[in-house]
């Protein structure tokens, strides 16, 4: 008895998810730093509201 089916079915599974995977690497584009807000974070209520965290407002923080 011969599984020939599943075996080629398997093998182009495996060929397509490699073939996605480097064009996954290849075609990333590198993220920038702090573009958009993404590093700092906006104090949305109280009395410091609208300024970015940071060592000044925060407490805990060393």
């Amino acid at each position: 008895m011969r599984d020939t089916k599943s075996l080629e079915k398997h093998a182009s599974k495996l060929a397509e998810s490699n073939k996605e995977k480097i064009l996954f690497r290849t075609k990333r584009k590198a993220v920038e730093a702090g573009a958009h807000g993404t590093l700092d974070y906006t104090i949305k209520e109280g009395v410091n509201k609208n300024k970015l965290a940071d060592d000044r407002i925060l407490k805990g923080k060393k």
